[in-house]
């Protein structure tokens, strides 16, 4: 109970920090004086940031143990101000970029390590209703910034009071969350062995990373699909980011409930869902429907991630599942940077609704590949759990 309510703490915080970021992003370009393309530009650095610190959580992770996942989320906490305090020019944005992509990277496989451990002693699916924790906390942090900014508030304003409620959430992390577990007897493997070993890590991060492209695809287009092909106003295309996060955070809640739906069938029933809620928002030629088939691809993406590693780092031992997280979700992460770009290659030669179906490729790629990469992992955890405790040495 103690380690679900630090993941739960944990996920509750990051959410709440992307949720203000998304909605403060328009201020804290207008505070840097920079173009769109400027901030796009600089918007890269927050995955340049992210994957080199995402690789080295898991070592510091299995080290100092999962709770170190408040003081990271800690450390979000104040990147988040800083950015907001120093951004008057590009430089100054950029650097604030690398910082809150070195940080959020960092908390992110904190968190995952921390939730997985809970699954683990549990036997529920504290990673799936984590998730869900961070999909509605975005919801609250979009909602309470765009509050906050209808007041007048500036970004330094609305970065403090969400470092302020995150805080308390990394206290309680850091109260609650796991301590260094004792090291498991391993043998020792050269480095060429320990690569070998990590490869089912690694392959099951690369088909997470499908799952995060297709998700992210949607989180980044939709309001533009919307507006574009079906000239929807200003006030229709603003409820499409919030149509998929309120039904991801949903169906992350009932999947982490009803835990008699098996974890293969979930993964297979997620990317089915996936697959059709795309084509629907393809081929839809009313507003209506498209935000139905949106719906329907929030609720098939939101589970695939968390179900993947969730069977990915089953039967891992405690002391290495801070590696074996970073393995996987580094690796994934890859999907969440390339997802909208993807999107924007295919929209260019084909329209968005050519893009659209392009997902739904992406959807059934994941339906294809997920049965083979978890069960070769779970048919070889034995000879892969050393994989974790050697990746970097």
């Amino acid at each position: 109970m103690r380690s679900s309510t630090a993941s739960h703490s944990a996920f509750a915080a990051f959410g709440l920090f992307w949720g203000t970021w998304g909605a403060a992003l328009p201020a804290l370009r207008d505070a840097a004086s920079v173009t769109d393309a400027e901030l796009g530009t600089a918007l890269l650095l927050v995955g340049l940031g992210a994957l080199p610190a995402m690789m080295l959580t898991g070592r510091a992770v299995d080290r100092f143990g999962a709770r170190i996942a408040g003081a990271l989320m800690l450390a979000l906490a104040l990147s988040g101000l800083v950015i907001a305090i120093v951004s008057r020019d590009f430089a100054t944005l950029a650097l604030g970029m690398l910082l809150v992509g070195a940080t959020s990277g960092a908390a992110d496989v904190a968190s995952n390590a921390l939730a997985g451990l809970a699954e683990q002693r549990s036997g529920g699916r504290v990673i799936t209703i984590s998730h869900a924790v961070f999909s509605s906390f975005v919801v609250v942090g979009s909602l309470g910034t765009g509050g906050l900014r209808a007041l007048g508030a500036d970004a330094v304003a609305v970065f403090a009071g969400a470092a302020a409620l995150m805080a308390v959430a990394s206290v309680a992390v850091l109260m609650l969350g796991d301590r260094p577990h004792a090291a498991t007897p391993t043998v020792a493997v050269r480095r060429r062995e320990a690569m070998r070993l990590a490869l089912p890590f690694v392959a099951v991060g690369l088909v997470g990373a499908v799952a995060f492209a297709t998700e992210n695809a949607h989180q980044s287009w939709s309001a533009i699909f919307l507006a574009d092909e079906l000239d929807a106003s200003v006030g229709l295309t603003a409820i499409a980011p919030a149509t998929f996060a309120v039904f991801a955070a949903l169906t992350r809640f009932a999947a982490g409930i009803f835990t008699r739906v098996p974890a293969g069938l979930l993964l297979l029933a997620g990317a089915g869902a996936a697959l059709l809620g795309t084509l629907v928002l393809a081929t839809a030629t009313v507003v209506p429907v498209a935000l139905g088939g949106l719906a329907l691809a929030a609720m098939g993406t939101s589970v695939l991630f968390p179900t993947l590693l969730s069977r990915a780092t089953e039967g891992v031992p405690a002391d290495r599942r801070g590696r074996a997280t970073s393995a996987v979700a580094t690796t994934a992460y890859l999907g969440f940077l390339v997802g909208p770009v993807y999107v924007g290659l295919l929209a260019d030669g084909f329209g968005l609704r050519g893009a659209m179906i392009g997902v739904a490729v992406l959807a059934a790629l994941f339906a294809l590949l997920a049965p083979l990469v978890t069960r070769r992992r779970n048919a070889n955890t034995e000879a892969s759990e050393p994989a974790p405790a050697t990746m970097g040495a």
